[in-house]
């Protein structure tokens, strides 16, 4: 294994509409938001995402070195604050996003 699959974790994004969110913040933010996980994606990342269907909840599952998702977070974070309510988690599942993007 290469040091650089040794030292990236599963990570898993969780978002959810405040209470108070404002339709036109959310149609403000989205492509924001799209452009951060498309810019993720341009490098070669693979990111699973989603949304439940509660209508108000949302996953993002993505391979990283803890620096990595700390800057997607602090990204997201610029976008997101004060709209959505969001917590980021390592993950300790299986790596299979570092196994597909490795293979890809």
């Amino acid at each position: 294994m290469s040091q650089e699959l040794i030292q990236k974790k599963s990570w898993v994004l969780i978002s959810v509409f405040k209470e108070n969110t404002n339709p036109d913040d959310l149609t403000r933010i989205t492509p924001q938001i799209q452009d951060i996980i498309d810019d993720w994606q341009s490098t070669g990342k693979i990111m699973l995402s989603g949304a439940f269907n509660d209508n108000a909840t949302g996953m993002a599952v993505f391979d990283a070195t803890e620096q990595e998702a700390n800057e997607f977070y602090d990204k997201y974070d610029k976008i997101c604050s004060g709209i959505l309510e969001y917590t980021m988690y390592q993950w300790d599942a299986m790596p299979i996003l570092s196994l597909l993007s490795s293979n890809a």
